[in-house]
């Protein structure tokens, strides 16, 4: 009995593992079988099949839509597609999810791009239902796709997101937030949201916002070249990039531009320093400022600003009276707009102090002296009273300016410094004094050669000096053997020295001036620099300088795709920093070629290569060796440029509008990317020159 108990349990298994296995090949042959398609109860399905992705389906759009009566025509040149049912359209791109319903009127965006499969337009069935409001039923039993136009239907959005700040046709006249609200579990897969503004035949434009997936406001100030329809587009994207959810919505841009002084009032009275702030409804590449007295015609002006600062006026004497203020606005084609005057009232005191010393101070080198003042004047006299004697003299005489005083032993002691100048109407005034204590002892401080520098030809070697030495001379150390020699003045008069480095033996070197003084030895500091006698290496161009452009762009586009910096923005540093190409550094001593295109130093992937910085030396700018990134290849050191703007905390607020070329150029300015004043509207003026912000449109 036990046997056969065990037998017919076996055998149960065995037909239930049967029927389970014939289930599942019976569902695997029913999802293989091919899908049905039936328009109006007519099975076209032996024109083209439908297909699933993404558990989407996609039809053949034209010969469904030829079924229901409509046209359809195919622009091969733009990939585009046009289908017109009645008074209905519907305008799709191939590889764009954005479609356009009604010429224009609205837009929707699609979880699945439309796409050519075997020379047929296939789509997912959804838009055709969206766009003409016909019935669509699936048959899971027969996989069978069923369009009815008889039925209708309603518009059902392929994403649970929504723009809430705009609608279709909503106009954009200025400064703009766009809100979004995203379902949470849409929101889950999402790493970046960007903000779009797309044009509405071409669905090409540019990025104008970009935040993390969490954010929901975002703002933009249009470009007046933006004007006319256009398609604003919320878009998610995960964290490889890849587009997962949107929506969009048509909108105006009508921008009239409009530029306007803030932080003042109409005839405010002006006693002090204040801040003029610009205000405009547009995207601004850089501004001007201008105050203009209208009793004298006396105008300051400040050029090619940051639109995002603000420019500090302290008034001076001669501006006294009623000053009108404009600001001018530069849109990103060079267009200018002017702010209506705004009139204010300066009244400021005569001012004068002696400025590059301090109360107190222990004058032990040269010092620069100035006349701090409001007003404009012809002559200025610095003058030095001794406190013991009472007497006063004339340190130097110069219409305006610094001058510069470095104190002997004849002028040791306490004594007070003051100034003395003559305004234009020829009257004199003079400052309070500055005590000071000047040391005076006998100095000398060598000038021509400085800390580090290596001469591979010749410098000229000099002295500063608070005295006439007696006699001159430099001696210069060789470090390896001790051995010493002395370079004496070239005359008497000039006290001049010319160091050759072809006379010398290559290596490292101490140099210093000696001078004496009534009998002393008075030394300056010591200089330790090198002598090179070979051959020196200088920068060499990577490409051609008519290829340069297409060289760059193409790397600036592919990284553009990986980090989301301008690609103009980038193209444009790299023929700034290169001169179109034209200079790349190479080790000096090596010819070793850096592939470096943004000059950054330290060590890269390839080491280093000495190149020539600058440096000041008791007042006088010199070249010294200096360690550069080299890389492997010019991709490599593209790649690590933005790798080094996307890790710095200094560059925190670049990263936040690196997507635009502007904002983005003022924003490396802002965070001491170069010491150029003029680095950022350098940078806009080649992008807008050429045309660079092609390389940053984008699509969806």
């Amino acid at each position: 009995m036990i046997k056969k108990s065990k037998f017919k349990s076996i055998l149960l298994v065995a037909l239930s593992l049967v029927l389970i296995f014939s289930n599942i090949n019976n569902i695997k042959a029913a999802e293989a079988a091919p899908i049905k398609l039936v328009v109006d109860g007519s099975d076209i399905t032996y024109q083209s099949a439908p297909i699933i992705e993404n558990d989407r389906t996609l039809v053949p759009v034209r010969f469904v839509t030829e079924a229901l009566g409509a046209t359809i025509s195919w622009d091969g040149v733009n990939r585009t597609v046009m289908i017109e049912r009645g008074s209905r359209k519907l305008f799709l791109k191939i590889g764009s999810y954005l479609v356009s319903y009604d010429d224009g009127a609205s837009f929707t965006i699609s979880d699945v791009a439309p796409k050519i499969i075997n020379d047929r337009t296939y789509v997912p069935i959804r838009l055709v239902s969206n766009a003409f409001g016909i019935g669509i039923e699936w048959d899971g039993d027969t996989r069978t796709v069923h369009v009815d136009s008889s039925k209708t239907s309603v518009v059902q959005p392929f994403f649970d997101m929504n723009i809430t700040s705009h609608s279709d046709g909503s106009i954009i006249n200025g400064e703009t937030t766009v809100s979004i609200v995203v379902d949470s579990k849409l929101m889950e897969k999402a790493t970046e949201v960007r903000i779009l503004l797309l044009d509405t035949s071409t669905f090409r434009g540019f990025v104008i916002a970009r935040g993390k997936a969490t954010d929901t406001d975002f703002n933009f100030l249009p470009d007046p070249g933006d004007n006319g329809d256009k398609i604003l587009v919320a878009a998610l994207y995960d964290n490889s990039g890849t587009f997962i959810g949107g929506d969009s919505t048509a909108v105006v841009i009508q921008i009239t531009p409009e530029v306007s002084v803030t932080g003042l009032s109409q005839y405010q009275v002006i006693k002090d320093n204040v801040q003029i702030v610009p205000k405009f409804n547009f995207q601004t590449a850089y501004i001007d400022y201008e105050i203009e007295n209208t009793r004298t015609g006396y105008t300051k002006t400040k050029k090619e600003q940051d639109p995002s600062g603000s420019y500090s006026w302290t008034p001076v004497y001669e501006q006294n009276g009623i000053n009108l203020l404009r600001v001018t606005a530069y849109d990103s084609n060079g267009n200018s707009y002017e702010s209506p005057p705004l009139s204010v009232i300066s009244s400021v005191k005569r001012e004068l102090s002696l400025a590059g010393v301090w109360q107190g101070m222990t004058i032990d080198r040269a010092v620069t002296l100035y006349a701090s003042r409001n007003y404009d004047v012809d002559d200025t006299h610095f003058l030095i009273r001794d406190v013991e004697t009472g007497k006063i003299s004339v340190l130097g005489k110069i219409p305006y300016g610094g001058f510069t005083w470095f104190p002997g032993p004849d002028e040791a002691g306490e004594k007070d410094l003051f100034v003395r100048v003559k305004d234009t109407s020829g009257i004199y005034h003079q400052s309070k004094p500055v005590r000071v204590i000047v040391d005076g002892s006998p100095k000398v401080q060598l000038k021509g050669i400085g800390p580090s520098q290596v001469v591979s030809t010749s410098t000229v070697l000099s002295i500063k000096s608070n005295i006439e030495p007696d006699r001159l001379s430099y001696k210069l150390t060789e470090k390896a053997t001790g051995s010493e020699s002395y370079l004496h003045p070239d005359t008497d008069t000039t006290g001049k020295a010319s160091l050759f480095a072809s006379a010398f033996p290559e290596g490292d070197y101490i140099i210093h001036a000696e001078a004496y003084y009534q009998g002393s030895l008075i030394t300056s500091s010591k200089v330790n620099f090198s002598i090179f006698n070979g051959r020196t290496y200088g920068p060499i161009p990577v490409t051609t300088k008519d290829q340069f452009l297409d060289f760059a762009s193409e790397m600036a586009v592919a990284s553009l795709d990986k980090t989301g910096m301008s690609a103009a923005l980038q193209t444009s540093q790299a023929i700034l920093e290169t001169g179109w190409g034209q200079s790349v550094p190479v080790d000096k001593y090596t010819g070793k070629f850096s592939n470096n295109l943004f000059g950054i130093k330290g060590a890269g992937s390839n080491g280093s290569v000495v190149s020539n910085t600058w440096e000041v030396f008791n007042g006088v700018t010199y070249r010294i060796d200096a360690n550069f990134r080299a890389y492997s290849s010019i991709n490599e050191g593209w790649d690590d440029h933005k790798g080094f703007l996307l890790a710095l905390s200094r560059y925190e607020t670049f990263r936040s509008v690196m997507y635009d070329s502007m904002e983005g150029a003022w924003a490396l300015k802002r965070a001491g990317y170069a010491t150029d004043p003029l680095y950022a509207v350098k940078l806009i003026k080649i992008i807008t020159r050429y045309n660079l912000n092609e390389l940053d449109e984008t699509g969806l």
